[in-house]
């Protein structure tokens, strides 16, 4: 195997790489995580999963639990709370679905009197624009055939990563000694410390900065359920916290997070101070976001480019679809740690980061006995 790499993809002879040999990697790479995302996916996130509930176990351990017990206490609580949340989204969405169809309609009203307006006012021709608000209430037999295979495939594969997750997260943790001890004999001997020191710090930091980033998006989504709630925007709860996952996007999660209340407020009310009002709440509580809950729960914000983040949703998505959009994120915080923390990474951590103005390393105290 290691022959036929060498063979496709020629290794460096000088240590350094060359513009076609970074490109011949990158489109290996990319083959690889593509053709094996089945694995790939929900090894990822049980990876991911374990890298959070690591401390959890430790902890539970030092209070006398052994360790097969910490495993399996701190994934069903993990799992129930995962479901809890997963319950109330949904059971907010079937309550909106269940209005769909009042919903289209009025839609479909709403756009023919926009297009009549247009036609009278500005003698746009709508003539075939006018036959779309007919073809999105009715759709065609082969569309929803399409839409309910996808459908399908969908909850199978969720059924699928459901099952397989909670067993790869708990083998990790099981086995986390031999791979860090693997991941230890990768490397020369005298970089075992450093490598060490890297692997414990980067843990505990993702596990705080994820600790954070769900004690914002719960804040957040709190107040964005209050405030439409107080507008009287039917199912806050729903859109609120929707916007909230949505602003790990920069700059464009809280639009597309506002677009579908702005519609279903516009043809729920008729009136356009309902869309102002929503616009109002949003722009107030990413204010809030921005100069006081996230700051507060996060501390020391782990600054990504802004660029380099909207490049990686859109590579997630080619390469894995929608969990990819999800777990490119987190990958790429987790190479900005280490490589903040690796002094031959510099120049990746320079890339990666958004301040103009190199940062001072940060102190950490944790004891090998924590491994």
């Amino acid at each position: 195997m290691v022959q036929i790499v060498k063979t496709l993809v020629p290794l460096p002879t000088k240590g350094k790489f060359s513009v076609l040999e970074i490109l011949q990697y990158t489109v290996l790479i990319s083959l690889v995580l593509y053709f094996g995302k089945t694995l790939f996916i929900p090894l990822s996130f049980s990876m991911l999963i374990s890298f959070i509930l690591y401390p959890i176990c430790k902890w539970l351990e030092k209070k006398g639990v052994n360790k097969i017990g910490s495993i399996a206490l701190a994934i069903s609580i993990t799992f129930i709370l995962l479901g809890a949340i997963v319950y109330l989204l949904f059971s907010q969405i079937e309550g909106f679905l269940q209005e769909w169809h009042t919903f289209r309609v009025k839609f479909s009203d709403s756009l023919v009197q926009l297009y009549a307006f247009l036609e009278e006012r500005y003698g746009i021709k709508t003539d075939g624009l006018s036959e779309l608000p007919k073809n999105l209430v009715n759709g065609s037999g082969a569309q929803i055939f399409g839409f309910l295979m996808n459908t399908a495939y969908s909850i199978s594969m969720a059924v699928f990563f459901l099952i397989i997750i909670p067993v790869f997260s708990a083998l990790i943790l099981y086995y986390r000694e031999i791979f860090t001890n693997v991941l230890y004999r990768l490397f020369p001997a005298d970089k075992k410390e450093s490598i060490h020191e890297i692997l414990i710090e980067t843990i505990h930091s993702y596990y705080n900065f994820v600790k954070g980033m769900l004690l914002v998006y719960l804040i957040v989504g709190i107040l964005n359920s209050i405030g439409l709630a107080i507008i009287g925007i039917p199912h806050p709860i729903m859109f609120g916290f929707i916007a909230s996952i949505l602003t790990f996007i920069p700059y464009a999660g809280i639009i597309i997070s506002s677009l579908l209340p702005i519609a279903v407020s516009w043809v729920t009310f008729d009136s356009l101070w309902y869309p102002v009002g929503i616009i109002m709440v949003f722009a107030f509580v990413q204010l809030l976001e921005a100069n006081i809950i996230f700051p507060f729960a996060v501390g020391n914000r782990l600054k990504i480019n802004p660029l380099i983040i909207i490049i990686m949703i859109v590579a997630g998505g080619i390469l894995w679809g929608a969990a990819g959009m999800i777990l490119f994120i987190p990958f790429i915080s987790i190479i900005k740690l280490i490589a903040d923390r690796t002094e031959s990474l510099k120049t990746l951590s320079l890339l990666l980061g958004s301040d103009n103005q190199p940062k001072k390393k940060s102190k950490w105290f944790f004891s090998k006995k924590t491994t």
